[in-house]
């Protein structure tokens, strides 16, 4: 790992890649769009937590393909990510396409088989997972398919890793690249590419693909970068495709609440506003499902506050505060949305969003600390 080596500032004149190339000092400033992942909201059908998002006020949502929401192995997934399309659209959401469901491939291993398996075979179904997700998300019209790399294998060298990380994501990228969808790579603690510094070494192993960017996490940059992390926004601009955040401390990774963490979170808000970045800013805390309507409308007031105090200050309606146009209606087959369960959106005119006033405070703390 390189987690002692500062990540490199962008190349002069280095191209930025599917969007205008950041520059803190000249770019035009531009409002934060908040997104929820659905990691966090694991106990809710997916048409409520689409609804929910709505209802508070939020731009956008993490879609993680997973058996509970949109399943990627499902036989007619294209159908029903034709449906989820319909319902995003009708709610004004924008959407980012997240892989790290922990048991979609294998119902034993968290997050298995990865990329850097020994066994080919196990390497290629997490690829085909991923290439997958991109089709869906170029269904979606989603702004880019985050990954991760995975842990290394026990017993497998550093060098041998690396390489079968570049090689099994390569077809990967391909698809990528045809589909007009970004693949953003996420650094993780504990994993082969943990760091900034480990991002740009598969960026120059694969020679600089136009289709590869980056998942910054806020959260994991306060807990093993050498950058502060308004200062791993900046160095990322060029390269962002994706932005996760939630609190965490300083060497502990643990997604946290906002405000019982160390992050200065107007800094990275405002370091976010400067570079021009227009994709999702989606907060994550899986661990905190049991609770995910207080923590969604919690994050969502967190997030308004620290933007406010850095001068980008966040609307404080919901995104779509006109009827959403009439959808088709899904066969009565359909998990994902049941007309009588979510029919057209009523528009939430003022005060406490509905969804809100369900999620009281009590109860809502972390169960325990499941990874």
């Amino acid at each position: 790992m390189n987690a002692a080596t500062p990540a490199p500032e962008p190349p002069a004149g280095h191209p930025a890649r599917h969007s205008p190339t950041p520059a803190a000092a000249t770019a035009p400033q531009r409002r934060i769009r908040l997104g929820y992942g659905t990691n966090g909201l694991a106990d809710l059908r997916l048409g409520d937590a689409l609804d929910l998002l709505a209802d508070l006020g939020y731009d956008g949502v993490g879609l993680t393909l997973d058996h509970m929401h949109l399943d990627p192995l499902a036989r007619d997934l294209a159908a029903r990510t034709r449906r989820v399309a319909r319902r995003l659209d009708a709610l004004g959401l924008q959407v980012t396409v997240e892989t790290g469901a922990r048991y979609v491939l294998d119902p034993r291993r968290k997050h298995g088989p990865s990329l850097l398996d020994p066994d080919p075979d196990d390497r290629a179904r997490r690829a085909d997972l991923l290439i997958r997700a991109v089709r869906v998300a170029a269904d979606l019209g989603a702004h880019a398919v985050h990954c991760f790399s995975g842990v290394p294998p026990a017993a497998t060298d550093e060098d041998t890793a690396w390489a079968r990380l570049a090689r099994t994501l390569a077809p990967v990228l391909e698809a990528a690249a045809a589909a007009g969808v970004p693949l953003a790579v996420e650094p993780e603690p504990g994993h082969l590419l943990a760091t900034l510094a480990d991002f740009h070494r598969l960026r120059r192993t694969l020679g600089d693909p136009d289709a590869l960017g980056l998942t910054l996490d806020i959260g994991h940059c306060q807990c093993l970068e050498p950058l502060a992390p308004a200062d791993c926004v900046r160095a990322a601009a060029p390269w962002l495709r994706h932005v996760q955040i939630e609190d965490m401390r300083r060497g502990v990774h643990e997604h946290l609440p906002f405000g019982d963490g160390e992050i200065d979170f107007p800094a990275v808000l405002a370091a976010l506003a400067a570079t021009g970045y227009q994709g999702l800013t989606v907060v994550e805390l899986p661990r905190h499902s049991h609770a995910g309507p207080h923590f969604a409308a919690h994050s969502l007031d967190f997030l308004r506050r620290a933007a406010a105090s850095a001068g980008h200050p966040l609307p404080d309606t919901p995104a779509a505060d006109t009827p959403a146009p009439d959808t088709p209606a899904p066969g009565p087959a359909d998990p994902t949305e049941d007309p009588a369960r979510h029919p057209r959106r009523t528009p939430h005119t003022g005060g406490t969003p509905p969804h809100a006033r369900l999620a009281g405070a009590p109860g809502a703390g972390p169960e325990g600390r499941t990874p």
